[in-house]
């Protein structure tokens, strides 16, 4: 149409606001259009996760998983396809490393590249590097990449909440995601932090309904496959193989009362439901020796036996492992560890008691029952603490009735089959201040 010149003059009329004026020609757009998807390509090195397919992703993951790790795969899947074909709001994909929110966030970016849609997919500590490298720069472009950047019609931010909370880091990562909110860009955000370790006036934007899709996958890590198994190492649920259904004893012969026999007759009936359909929490309160652990023991050996994945872990064991791992002469990555066991498909916590921990153990301990609690993760708890002792915070979780179903075993220790010697003044005592 130019004839090479690169723009035209179209024939308007005289009173025509663009009359006399030349216009660029289609053929200059494209070329430009072209060079901005090679310019954007480079920025987003996506040649090197080309691989990274709808048509290469498991939708069902790998043999061994459980029915929960797979249907919130096949939910990512689904929600990702569906974005990649209609890029319209915000689609947030969490969980644990290696559990596929790369792929399908590289997937959305493949796709939308070949169907000519403007696209950056970055890694936000890469994109950091790249902000402060050309900030210092004089020769450099800052403004305009950064308004390319959060201007680009669809935007992949991978790995977010890795990069470093610098005060210069977080406002420009707050600016590129404030001003995709008020303009309704699309955006695929993927992280492995869970929304309240976020900086309040991004966590506001990312919460809101009306704009955020937020998929959670519980998926272990594909790249270890000891994961995968119903058994992690952290799990010391091999040392309570025998604790069973079949061998908890209601110690009818143990000169327990009728109320406490039927009391235990309650928490075993209880406990097998769980087992059956873990939904919510359970937690078992009782004296030490009273059946707790066992019954916790044998929900867990239930599900492991049927297939699901289980993490049975005793609490002083537990903060051990965290307070050993968050070391920095550790060779195990703490935050691989957190989340693994937060995003545990079941888990057990055996013999909680908060009164003595420190403000970090404490913490830490309120961070896994918040996410768990969120998430409403099936969670077994025993304690031979008083409910009104446990840390205010999770208590109040604990007192959910939605979620949580408390279960206080009034049976003195098991010691030989029989009641020891003065138990049944204070079983007496705890049933009345336990009682709901």
């Amino acid at each position: 149409m130019c004839g090479g010149l690169g723009y035209v003059r179209r024939d308007l009329p005289v009173d025509h606001p663009d009359f006399g004026r030349v216009t660029p020609c289609t053929c200059v757009e494209e070329i430009d259009r072209g060079r901005q998807t090679e310019r954007l390509q480079r920025l987003s090195r996506l040649d090197q996760l080309r691989h990274y397919s709808f048509q290469s992703f498991q939708p069902h993951g790998r043999i061994g998983l459980g029915a929960t790790q797979q249907a919130s795969l096949e939910q990512a899947f689904n929600q990702a396809r569906a974005f990649a074909s209609a890029p319209n709001g915000w689609l947030v994909l969490s969980g644990g490393y290696g559990c596929g929110k790369t792929h399908l966030a590289a997937a959305i970016a493949n796709q939308a590249v070949d169907s000519g849609v403007p696209t950056l997919y970055l890694t936000v500590p890469d994109l950091l590097d790249w902000l402060r490298a050309t900030y210092d720069d004089e020769s450099s472009t800052f403004e305009a990449r950064f308004e390319e950047i959060r201007a680009v019609r669809l935007l992949v931010l991978d790995d977010f909440g890795s990069h470093s909370a610098t005060p210069w880091a977080q406002e420009k990562v707050f600016q590129i995601i404030n001003h995709r909110y008020v303009s309704r860009l699309p955006t695929v955000i993927t992280t492995n932090v869970d929304l309240d370790e976020v900086d309040g006036r991004i966590r506001s934007r990312l919460a809101d309904p009306e704009l955020v899709t937020r998929v959670h996958i519980h998926a272990p890590d594909y790249r270890q496959p000891t994961l995968d198994s119903s058994q992690s190492d952290l799990s010391t649920l091999a040392h309570h193989e025998r604790q069973t259904f079949g061998t908890f004893s209601l110690r009818e012969e143990g000169g327990l009362t009728a109320e406490e026999v039927r009391n235990l007759k309650g928490a075993l009936e209880t406990a097998h439901h769980f087992a059956e359909d873990p939904r919510g929490w359970l937690v078992l309160l009782g004296a030490y020796a009273s059946g707790k652990t066992h019954l916790a023991a044998a929900i867990a050996n239930y599900r492991n036996s049927a297939g699901h994945q289980v993490l049975f872990v005793e609490v002083p064991d537990l903060l051990d492992h965290l307070r050993a791992t968050f070391s920095p002469s550790s060779n195990a990555r703490y935050d691989r560890r957190f989340d693994e066991i937060r995003s545990a498909q079941l888990l057990v916590l055996d013999d909680l008691g908060t009164q003595n921990m420190t403000p970090w153990v404490r913490e830490k301990l309120y961070q896994l029952f918040n996410y768990r609690y969120n998430a409403e993760l099936p969670t077994v708890i025993t304690t031979s603490d008083e409910l009104e002792e446990i840390d205010a915070r999770i208590q109040t979780r604990m007192l959910d009735s939605r979620l949580c179903r408390v279960y206080a075993i009034t049976a003195p220790a098991f010691v030989g089959g029989k009641r020891p010697p003065r138990a049944h003044a204070a079983a007496e005592k705890r049933r009345a201040s336990r009682s709901r």
